[in-house]
């Protein structure tokens, strides 16, 4: 967890956490083609933040407006969440404890309530002129 955490610190996906209100307890898992990650626990978090119900795709509309094309390219964002930056007074709500100390991230994490909505929100935005005409997401 500590390579971790100096890892995260570096890129500058976390930082230190002060008098946090909320804490996430935190885990490695082992991810499928081995490595680890590591996660938090925000269920009591998620619990208190209202849904957000932005629309996410429909995997069988995403087929039918791909059918009868010739040509089909997909493209997968690199640690997308990760992408998004939190906004400074929510960051601190992403607080997490480790062996080494409290941190919080500077980025969207995995495991927030409504990281996939804000994650659609955000693609759809940025391609909006492109989506229904050369590009679904």
């Amino acid at each position: 967890m500590r390579t971790e955490v100096d890892k995260l610190q570096t890129i500058g996906f976390i930082r230190e956490a002060t008098y946090p209100v909320w804490l996430a307890n935190s885990v490695m898992v082992r991810k499928a083609r081995g490595g680890w990650r590591m996660c938090q626990d925000y269920t009591d978090l998620n619990k208190a933040c209202q849904k957000d119900s932005f629309p996410l795709p429909r995997i069988d509309q995403l087929v039918d407006a791909t059918a009868g094309h010739e040509l089909l390219s997909f493209m997968d964002a690199y640690s997308g969440y990760n992408q998004i930056f939190m906004h400074p007074s929510d960051s601190e709500h992403t607080a997490f404890i480790t062996d080494k100390g409290l941190y919080c991230y500077n980025v969207m994490s995995f495991g927030l309530k409504n990281a996939g909505a804000t994650y659609q929100r955000l693609v759809n935005k940025i391609f909006a002129k492109y989506i229904g005409s050369i590009m679904e997401v």
